[in-house]
């Protein structure tokens, strides 16, 4: 079944009586909210679990640094990680499904403004017009987008790099054949990505290791042998001299230099995958001083054979180690380019959960680590991607010119976001922002000048491929802020609902329906649409809202709220599970199950708060965490005892209940008389639960206005078309099976 509807953007809700009305019948979930508050504690590593991941971060975080401290999300790292950060210190973000009961969660940190400080300031200055969130938005996806062109350069480079060593020693070997080579190491790292991070990482870890061991040793040599001068290098004042005596020559080599830095932007979005503090230790302990001693050697190799400086770092290899040196390095550009796969997954997957991307599938592949994921449609296609430039280009150079294009534009865009960020979070003084952003950005765009020389050299790849990922994440976001401001214009009125009676004007069937909204508020159109079109509707319904919100995590305790919707005899309920952008939904294997586990414990609830009305003993206002839930279920639904102190919810406020063991003899005398009630209830969800359950989806399809530009067309009717059409479906992402699935179909134009 399809419905049509069309919605005036500009037109404003009148908020009148009916819409009072609606507020008391279906009230936000605050008090669910609270409930559930400190009931989670973050997961603190041991000292030899960090070692362990320090070790393997070298094999997945350092190996593009390692052949080339930071702002992050309580640990996660890239673009829209810091995003997040933002969104939750700022209305910024564009789907407006946020509440004031996401802010109770125990990873939803936050800080508040004095009314006169620069942060409330510049908050003011950002919510104000919607094309600075916009902005900012796109400022994001542009990041995004290059650190995904980033991951299809890198192991086009790093392998290339290595596969080229064997023409130091075979000069007249043929340029294809190191490209072929090339092709098939790359095609080998790529299959092996869906085992895993962790997997990979043990394997690479060992490898790295070796590697940084091997240039920070040959580095030594090297300086010892040639030229120890060199570490005079240090100081400053030589690259002044060099700018001098260079020129504009000396001022555009400054896009080549830019590779001896890449790879710090697949470190900061690959802190997903390990703890913050792991990473730290690799890079101080081996990753830094093996890189400052690796390129102060070739610095003094080359200063006693500048006529090297094609080749400088194979030539410079004493030749009694030439090849194990040789099979290290290509061992070592292959896990570079693991780095920036792994980023590439973290950053999709935050992208994914925050609206900007298609939906994908998404493998977590670590039991102990939530971070570490694989997306194989990604992976095929940047696989894909990435023999077509090393064999389209067959020259490293050329991809190098286009590799540092894309870095210096990551950094440029995390400076900017992180000037926000010590303004809205970290508070910081305005002149030490001032200091930070003049400092970084005079850097980063002395490197942005000088690779924009090199555009036309290959430095447009990138731009090419950032572009292309724009379009799709961009319309996308567009459509689904579409889909969303439609339900909320088309939502309805529960004075209408409640206007049809218990029955719903429908016969009443045994079974419990699930339908599936995007709203944590209101009825969808598709239920009113459903009951429009079929003459019965299922005993008990259960509105479902699944939505991620700008945070990493949301823990397992805190995930579901349910709320009654109506009176107690129209069986209607209301549940919103809550995600992060790491959390993955398909995980939860027992969905379903967690899901009326939730709605039990709140009509247990719901009845313990009413036997206890009349007690003096209680406060309206007060509020108790609820420690643990475990006590009031069993996986039949049935109640047993508790020493916990609860929080119950009413329609109007929070009362806070002592356990049923603690109680005055004038409360239990209350409990008893409405234990009958839920008794009844609790039986009559049950039967409805073994009746059957369906799961109701709204397959919305969006179509541009007749009235809207021809570019608005092209990107609804066909771009975003195209892109529902290849995504995965809904009862897919959600594991409803297929014989319990019930589409309502409805078309809207925007």
């Amino acid at each position: 079944m399809a419905a049509r509807v069309e919605i005036d953007e500009d037109n404003e809700t009148n908020k009148g009586s009916m819409w009072v009305l609606d507020q008391k019948l279906d009230q936000p979930m605050d008090e669910e909210a609270g409930r559930l508050r400190n009931m989670y504690r973050e997961k603190k590593f041991s000292s030899l679990l960090l070692l362990r991941f320090a070790f393997q971060s070298l094999g997945v975080v350092y190996g593009d640094l390692g052949t080339s401290p930071l702002a992050n999300d309580s640990g996660q790292g890239g673009t829209f990680a810091l995003y997040s950060l933002l969104c939750r210190h700022a209305k910024v973000i564009t789907i407006p499904n946020q509440h004031r009961t996401d802010e109770e969660l125990t990873t939803y940190s936050r800080s508040t403004f004095h009314e006169k400080s620069s942060a409330a300031k510049t908050k003011r200055w950002l919510e104000h017009q919607t094309f600075r969130k916009n902005a900012l938005l796109m400022l994001v996806l542009v990041g995004t987008c290059m650190v995904i062109g980033d991951g299809i350069l890198t192991p086009a480079i790093s392998v290339l790099s290595a596969s080229g060593g064997i023409k130091v020693d075979h000069p007249h070997m043929s340029n294809g054949v190191v490209v072929l080579v090339a092709v098939v190491i790359l095609v080998g790292l790529f299959s092996m990505q869906h085992y895993g991070t962790d997997r990979v990482g043990w394997l690479f870890a060992p490898i790295v290791l070796l590697w940084f061991l091997l240039i920070g040793g040959i580095g030594m040599l090297n300086i010892w042998k040639y030229d120890s001068s060199v570490l005079k290098a240090f100081s400053p004042v030589y690259i002044y001299r060099y700018f001098r005596r260079g020129g504009r020559d000396g001022w555009t080599s400054l896009g080549g230099i830019m590779l001896s830095i890449t790879g710090t932007e697949a470190l900061f979005a690959d802190l997903a995958h390990f703890p913050v503090s792991a990473i730290q230790i690799a890079f101080t302990v081996v990753v830094f001083p093996c890189l400052l001693l690796a390129y102060s050697g070739q610095a003094a190799y080359l200063m006693n054979h500048q006529d090297h400086v094609v080749d400088a770092f194979y030539r410079s290899i004493p030749d009694s180690i030439y090849w194990p040196v040789f099979i290290v390095a290509t061992a070592a550009a292959i896990v570079a380019s693991q780095a920036t796969i792994s980023a590439t997954f973290s950053i999709i997957k935050q992208a994914l959960a925050l609206g900007c991307f298609p939906r994908v599938k998404v493998v977590h592949t670590s039991k102990k680590f939530l971070g570490q994921i694989y997306i194989p449609d990604i992976n095929w296609i940047l696989m894909i991607l990435c023999i077509a430039v090393t064999a389209g280009f067959k020259n490293q150079s050329q991809i190098g010119n286009a590799y540092g294009t894309a870095v210096v534009i990551v950094m440029l865009a995390t400076t900017l976001l992180m000037t926000l960020i010590m303004i809205l979070v970290w508070r910081c003084h305005w002149i030490l922002v001032l200091i930070f952003t003049a400092l970084s950005l005079v850097v980063e765009c002395t490197y942005f000048s000088a690779v924009l020389f090199k555009v036309d050299q290959g430095g447009w790849v990138p731009l090419v491929i950032a572009a292309a990922f724009l379009v799709i994440m961009y319309v996308w976001h567009y459509g689904t802020v579409k889909r969303y401001e439609f339900e909320m214009h088309s939502k309805v009125s529960m004075a209408w609902i409640l206007g049809l009676g218990p029955s719903l004007g429908l016969v009443r069937v045994p079974g419990i329906g699930l339908v599936y909204t995007e709203l944590a508020s209101g009825v969808p159109h598709i239920f009113s649409h459903f009951i429009t079109n079929l003459p019965a509707i299922h005993s008990v319904v259960v509105f479902v809202c699944v939505k991620y919100l700008p945070v990493y995590t949301v823990p397992e305790e805190e995930r579901f709220l349910v709320k009654r919707i109506g009176p107690k005899n129209f069986h209607m309920f209301r549940c919103v599970a809550r995600y992060g952008y790491k959390d993955l939904h398909k995980k939860d294997e027992n969905f379903e199950k967690k899901l009326f586990d939730s709605l039990f414990l709140f009509v247990r609830l719901e009845a313990m708060m009413e036997g206890c009305s009349d007690s003096d003993e209680y406060s309206l206002y007060g509020q108790q965490t609820l420690q643990s839930t475990d006590g009031l279920l069993n996986n039949n639904g049935n109640s047993t005892s508790s020493n916990q102190d609860l929080t119950m919810s009413s329609v109007d406020s929070i009362v806070p209940v002592k356990s049923p063991l603690h109680v005055n003899s004038t409360v239990m005398s209350s409990s008893q008389m409405s234990s009958h009630t839920e008794t009844d209830e609790l039986e009559f969800l049950n039967s409805c639960r073994d009746a059957g359950v369906v799961h109701i989806l709204g397959n919305t399809v969006v179509r541009a206005s007749r009235g809207s530009k021809f570019y608005k067309k092209i990107a609804i009717d066909y771009i975003y078309a195209f892109l529902r059409k290849i995504c995965r479906e809904n009862s897919v992402i959600f594991n409803v099976p297929h014989e319990s699935l019930l589409n309502v179909g409805q078309i809207f134009y925007v």
